[in-house]
């Protein structure tokens, strides 16, 4: 198979997924490397395909009907997996995490995560990795873009971050 027919199977097969792929299924699935699949999707992004990279695999974006909506927090990296569950607990997808650097400017990590099993997954794999979270660049600052199935489920967000102490403060 040449790499263009490979290129467009890739986003076909992309394009009937529900969940993130990851590049070591792609690679089993196209008799590659991993590295190949990485090149692969590199090249696709760079002619206009949407894909996005979460930290479970590949994902062609969809349109998704819900509000997105960005709540700035502030908290340490022990209560991530609370602030993450409070907001799929109210039934709105944590999209990503976005802060700002003094040096690269805005840094943002995609997560996609729906459900409290994602999120339990995300930390398991923070901790496997020993990976730092993006917010500790940034004292515990961060933002989450949101996609709310209504503006209430929204609220019930801003409230229980708010309940908890996430919720960043404007000063008085």
């Amino acid at each position: 198979m040449k790499a263009t027919e490979r290129r467009e199977q890739i986003l076909s097969y992309l394009q009937h997924q529900t969940a993130p792929v990851s590049a070591s299924a792609l690679a089993r699935q196209f008799s590659v490397s991993r590295q190949i699949i990485v090149g692969d999707v590199a090249l696709l992004r760079a002619g206009g395909a949407t894909i996005s990279a979460t930290p479970r695999g590949y994902l062609l974006a969809q349109r998704q009907s819900g509000l997105l909506r960005q709540v700035a927090c502030l908290h340490t990296g022990d209560q991530m997996e609370d602030e993450l569950n409070l907001c799929v607990d109210q039934g709105c997808s944590v999209l990503d995490v976005i802060v700002e650097h003094p040096v690269y400017g805005q840094l943002v990590g995609q997560l996609q995560l729906h459900s409290r099993y994602d999120v339990q997954q995300f930390v398991q794999r923070v901790k496997q990795e020993s990976a730092h979270s993006l917010s500790e660049l940034t004292d515990g600052i961060h933002l989450h873009t949101l996609r709310c199935p209504s503006e209430d489920a929204y609220q019930r967000v801003c409230k229980a971050l708010n309940e908890a102490g996430y919720l960043l403060k404007e000063e008085e």
